[in-house]
């Protein structure tokens, strides 16, 4: 089986220094690079097509949002993973929307990042424990759309489709619960992605929890 690699991005020697010896010490993956700027990552992801990024937020340059922004835009098979220090909703929503795949705090136990690198390499998305409670705190305060109102560019079977994706459901359980094949399901999401404009699940998961889709 090939290995899963990753590039490092963070500022700070000595968190960097940790990463990068947690990642030599696990066999399924491979360092390719470490960066300590965001410009860098930038260069080295596009040069360097690793499986997976680790990116702080606070970088010198451009911030890690912005490089997870133009990483994507130009190599949008990278899964890109939020690892730092800032737990504020702007930066957890905004990392999201530029099409992060998860999102961790550094606190996180080496056990936790890397089942998310596994995680993100399968096109799941991952927040850390404390995150995913100030996500869920963040979303029971909003009101729900009506239904009428939710996505009328999506079939009822798409936006059935996207409230599963935004629960968190891969494409098996998805096909299981709506009694339809996996070709079927990821024809669906083909047309939800692209009626969306978004480039991956985790845009689609923003959109469909800002909307109340979740509440439904």
């Amino acid at each position: 089986m090939d290995k899963i690699s990753v590039l490092v991005a963070d500022d700070e020697p000595s968190f960097r220094s940790g990463l990068l010896a947690l990642l030599a010490s696990a066999e399924n993956l491979a360092l390719v690079g470490d960066a300590a700027t965001g410009d860098e990552v930038v260069r080295l992801a596009a040069d360097l097509q690793p499986d997976v990024v680790l990116m702080d937020i606070n970088m010198p340059g451009i911030s890690g949002i912005e490089a997870t922004r133009r990483i994507l835009a130009t190599s949008p098979h990278i899964a890109v993973l939020i690892l730092t220090m800032f737990e504020d909703d702007d930066s957890v929503f905004a990392a999201m929307r530029a099409g992060a795949h998860g999102y961790l705090l550094k606190g996180a136990l080496k056990a936790e990042i890397l089942r998310a690198i596994q995680t993100v390499v399968g096109g799941g998305v991952v927040f850390g424990a404390a995150i995913a409670n100030r996500t869920m705190q963040y979303f029971a305060t909003l009101k729900p759309i009506g239904p009428a109102g939710l996505f009328p560019e999506l079939t009822e079977r798409e936006r059935e489709v996207l409230g599963l994706i935004a629960r968190g459901h891969n494409n098996a359980e998805i096909a299981r619960r709506l009694f339809l094949s996996g070709k079927t399901v990821r024809n669906h999401i083909t047309n939800i992605f692209s009626k969306l404009q978004v480039a991956d699940r985790a845009q689609a998961i923003v959109l469909a929890r800002d909307a109340g889709l979740t509440n439904r």
